[in-house]
């Protein structure tokens, strides 16, 4: 008598599965690129919106339905920019502002990040964790206590109002605490031993290292206080003292009457220092901000 036949499953074969794998990395590759690209498409087209209708005339600017492309560009809006304002004042003070809070706070960041990371003292926990509670404090609900001493301190309607309660950051420090933990502490520990005072292992050891982590501090204040528009609305009043995102609120006129086409030119105008500076640090911000993303 015969045993009955069993049938058993078919095997794949090894081939099929590789490329069943690979199959599925590359359509999961193209969902992700679909996906870039359309946002993309979302964050470029306000600014793309924002160029092309510097270049045409105020009447064309809300044709409808709209369009993206001028047939005739009109370069006389970025023209006009500087014939209605004083650009060169506004972009001299916001050169001031920013470059003298970005300073600051690379410095203060700096240090401040490092004791945070590297030093052992009592309470440190305590006192970072107070500096993290201070981001999520809206910046206008102490804009008044802050009005206030600058007005008491007699720098109210200057650039210095804007400088001082800026040249420390909580973010700031956070980052660059992040980043100095990825450092090996045997180096400053082996500095100590051959007789480097504390401060000479941050000069000459830890701060050379973290020029990436600089870099992107300096990128992100940068861009923050280059179009701040908060801050300057409150604490300046002459237009002698107006950054460029302050003095470009003009070209609307008193009544809301100004050109359009010649306001979106000084705002083009205004962002490409932000593009050149990221464009040259570009390299270094990725690294700062891949580097303290691992611990």
């Amino acid at each position: 008598m015969t045993a009955p036949s069993i049938s058993r499953p078919a095997q794949v074969s090894r081939p099929a599965l590789l490329t069943r794998s690979s199959l599925t990395r590359r359509i999961g590759r193209a969902v992700g690129l679909v996906v870039l690209v359309l946002a993309a498409m979302v964050a470029f087209g306000p600014l793309l919106w924002t160029l092309t209708t510097s270049l045409r005339e105020p009447a064309d600017s809300f044709t409808n339905p709209p369009v993206w492309l001028p047939l005739d560009p009109d370069f006389s809006n970025y023209a006009a920019v500087f014939s209605q304002v004083s650009l060169g004042r506004f972009f001299l003070n916001s050169v001031i502002v920013t470059g003298l809070i970005v300073g600051a706070q690379i410095i203060t960041c700096t240090l401040s990040g490092y004791a945070f990371a590297m030093v052992r003292f009592p309470g440190r926990g305590a006192i970072f964790a107070l500096f993290l509670a201070t981001m999520m404090v809206p910046v206008q609900t102490t804009i008044i206590p802050v009005f206030v001493l600058i007005s008491r301190m007699g720098l109210s309607d200057s650039l210095a109002s804007l400088i001082l309660p800026a040249i420390g950051s909580a973010f700031g420090t956070f980052l660059m605490r992040q980043y100095f933990l990825q450092m090996p502490v045997e180096l400053g520990e082996a500095a100590r031993v051959d007789g480097a005072s504390r401060f000479q292992v941050f000069r000459l050891i830890y701060a050379p290292m973290a020029t990436p982590a600089m870099a992107t501090l300096a990128i992100l204040a940068f861009t923050g206080f280059w179009a701040e528009f908060y801050r300057p609305l409150i604490f300046l009043q002459s237009q002698e003292n107006f950054t460029l995102p302050l003095g470009l609120v003009t070209l609307q006129g008193t009544f809301g009457t100004g050109s359009i086409s010649v306001v979106l030119a000084g705002v083009i105008l205004s962002m490409i220092p932000s593009v050149i500076l990221f464009v040259v640090a570009q390299r270094r911000f990725v690294e700062g901000i891949t580097a303290g993303s691992f611990r």
